[in-house]
């Protein structure tokens, strides 16, 4: 691969206001009677609802994220698969409803790999967010670019002899409308999420893809579920392999003193996100 170290240390700033009705939209998806966060507050993960993607439709590619032409941000990488492998976050001070917002993201490193896929590249990207001049959020993003999908099938893993023991389970079912939904609050065109065809025929895998974040925004709200008076500090997520549609999945939680273990499972019980909240 080509060498992008002299992207690293590029920034752009980006400016947004923390308005309320993303959040009534992120209540109702999370399927609550009427929003369960301090009044006037933006609650943990909910930042990802601002700074939405802007690009121009002629500007967008053939995966539903802007072209990677070298004019934004990112590297001009040209592995075509991306997703968002996790995150580690630190909640500085409370952004009230109504804030005004800046975003500073900053290319942290760029690593490439190899993996049993082929070729990786991981994208590390620092956002410094102030809500009204306050830092309020530092949150370390890690992007990996993959090669194009192989006729293949890809290796199935082996199921969980036993399910890791947890305190609280809660079971969902990801259906099109959740990811339509969620893609929608989001303004993310990636293909991934909608378009089944696409899914499965380009990027290989084996129906619609649940996003990331919302996988880790619903792990999120699954922890105030059981403790709704908690201030989260931190938050961390790792992705292990892509949760897929059409099946349940179970939220899981296990305390271990202050700090919280989350996960999300498969039908099959494999783990395919992993997330800590102190």
């Amino acid at each position: 691969m080509d060498d992008y170290s002299a992207w690293v240390g590029r920034s752009e700033t980006r400016e947004d206001v923390a308005a309320a009705a993303p959040l009534a939209g992120l209540a109702a998806l999370l399927d609550h009677d009427i929003s369960p966060w301090a009044p006037g507050t933006v609650p943990p993960l909910a930042h990802w609802l601002y700074f939405l993607p802007t690009a121009r439709q002629s500007a967008i590619g053939d995966d539903g994220h802007p072209r990677r032409d070298g004019a934004g941000l990112l590297p001009p990488v040209p592995l075509p698969r991306r997703m968002w492998a996790g995150s580690r976050i630190e909640f500085l001070a409370p952004i009230a409803v109504g804030a005004a917002l800046t975003r500073v993201t900053t290319i942290d490193a760029i690593k490439p790999k190899r993996g049993a896929s082929g070729d990786l590249l991981f994208v590390t990207l620092r956002h410094d967010i102030a809500a009204d001049g306050v830092a309020a959020i530092r949150e370390e993003q890690d992007i990996v670019f993959r090669e194009p999908a192989t006729t293949a099938p890809a290796p199935t893993p082996a199921a969980a002899i036993e399910p890791e023991p947890a305190d609280a389970v809660r079971s969902l079912s990801p259906d099109p409308v959740l990811l339509f939904r969620y893609s929608a609050l989001t303004f993310n065109a990636h293909r991934i999420h909608y378009d089944r065809d696409y899914a499965q025929r380009v990027e290989g895998y084996a129906g619609l893809v649940v996003h990331g974040p919302l996988i880790a925004t619903l792990l999120m709200d699954h922890f105030l579920r059981t403790a709704p008076d908690a201030n989260p500090r931190r938050f961390s997520f790792r992705a292990e392999a892509p949760l897929i549609d059409g099946a349940p999945f179970d939220l899981c939680l296990a305390r271990d003193g202050d700090a919280t273990r989350l996960w999300a499972r498969d039908a099959a019980g494999r783990t395919t996100m992993r997330a800590d909240v102190a």
